[in-house]
């Protein structure tokens, strides 16, 4: 870790508790009977949110990447830092031990059938500060990552002013930025919360920012949110192929040069802005501003048999990111994304499938089936050669 770092990796940082459910014999609906006992495996226990999540994949990945998260000084925050060394000597170095505080973790509920239930404590996140990344930390490094500030309670509040705050001094820094999100509880104060007014006052000073899907229905459009997910398989299910170019536009007029939905098991969506405001976002800008100058496209994912979708969105930025840093085209860094993804999921864990970069590429290249896409909006069209929807 004593190299200058290529990307600083900050925000939401927990540890992760998963489970295992695959020799449970108990149906799905009644895992919550009252009065039940179901039994279970032995869990996977990892560092988790996307400092762990997208820093650690990043690492994984060959960028050398700092990280930068807060926990408590107690047992939860010794197993968090055990956790991190194993990937790596030093990863943990940048996190800060607050004895005030708990450790944030997650009860991750993921039984075969079923969707993933997250039980969530933010300890330590809820105190995590625009100043705890410091200008020591950014300079030099051509990329800013922060992610999950609907469940830190300082990054949200007075309208996310610490947050925006964060991104104008990383931007200054001459750093390219990048803003990660997660859905929060619809009931805690996070999902309370004025997403539009914080996003308007925030994504000025982002380069990039890839969202889920689902997260900006909920912030943007919350009438379609909850009647969507009230359907059969949730929000992407019951989804117009249109809404992604509108909402891709919507957010792109907002401030990012490189907007990107993700969509699940359904791929990821890119939207790029002109050449000169690319060739202006900070030291990670692309090398070709040309070549992703107004661009358009959906990446499908790649088949896999999942254990677990932990992580997988996380995963899927960092590809992308990765791909970004390399100086790879719009066409091979939303394929390394989902590729990225795709390889998390094979783990029950959300770093244990992460492959090196040139794992990841050789797989990609051995003919690697892709799923077929099921929101490809009315006018695009399928490049045989890319096994990509463009527009």
């Amino acid at each position: 870790m004593g190299e200058q770092c290529e990307a600083l990796v900050a925000g939401h940082i927990c540890l992760d508790i998963i489970p295992d459910f695959s020799d449970s014999r108990t149906r799905p609906e009644a895992l919550f009977a009252p009065g039940s006992l179901v039994r279970i495996g032995r869990p996977a226990i990892s560092s988790g949110g996307p400092v762990s999540n997208t820093g650690l994949a990043l690492h994984r990945l060959g960028v050398r990447t700092r990280l930068v998260g807060k926990t408590g000084d107690d047992l939860f925050g010794r197993a968090l830092r055990e956790a991190m060394e194993a990937c790596g000597s030093g990863l943990s170095s940048g996190l800060v031990a607050d004895g005030k505080t708990d450790t944030s973790y997650t009860l991750i509920v993921s039984p075969p059938g079923m969707d993933r239930i997250f039980f969530h404590c933010p300890g330590a996140n809820d105190e995590f500060r625009a100043d705890d990344v410091t200008s020591a930390h950014l300079a030099g490094v051509r990329l800013f990552h922060f992610g999950y500030p609907p469940v830190m309670r300082r990054m949200f509040s007075g309208g996310g002013r610490e947050l925006t705050e964060l991104f104008r001094r990383a931007k200054a820094e001459g750093a390219t930025t990048s803003l990660d999100l997660t859905l929060p509880d619809p009931a805690s104060e996070g999902g309370r919360a004025d997403w539009g007014k914080i996003l308007r006052n925030t994504l000025p000073f982002v380069d990039v920012f890839i969202p889920s899907f689902e997260e900006i229905l909920f912030m943007l459009r919350r009438p379609l949110y909850d009647g969507a997910s009230r359907s059969a398989g949730g929000a992407l299910a019951a989804a117009e192929p249109a809404l992604l170019p509108e909402l891709g536009a919507e957010l792109a007029g907002m401030g990012p040069a490189i907007v990107g939905l993700k969509l699940g098991d359904r791929g990821l969506y890119l939207r790029t802005s002109g050449r000169e405001i690319l060739k202006s976002i900070g030291r990670a800008r692309p090398a070709d501003a040309g070549a992703w100058a107004d661009r358009e496209l959906i990446s499908p994912c790649f088949d896999v048999t999942a254990a677990g979708t932990t992580g997988a969105g996380d995963a899927t930025f960092a590809g992308f990111l990765a791909a970004l840093l390399k100086g790879s085209s719009p066409e091979d860094s939303v394929t390394a994304a989902v590729a990225v993804g795709a390889c998390c999921v094979e783990a029950l864990d959300a770093v244990s499938g992460i492959r090196s970069w040139e794992e990841t590429l050789r797989r990609i290249r051995s003919g690697w089936s892709r799923k077929e896409l099921m929101l490809a909006p009315e006018g695009w069209r399928l490049d045989a050669e890319s096994r990509l929807w463009l527009h």
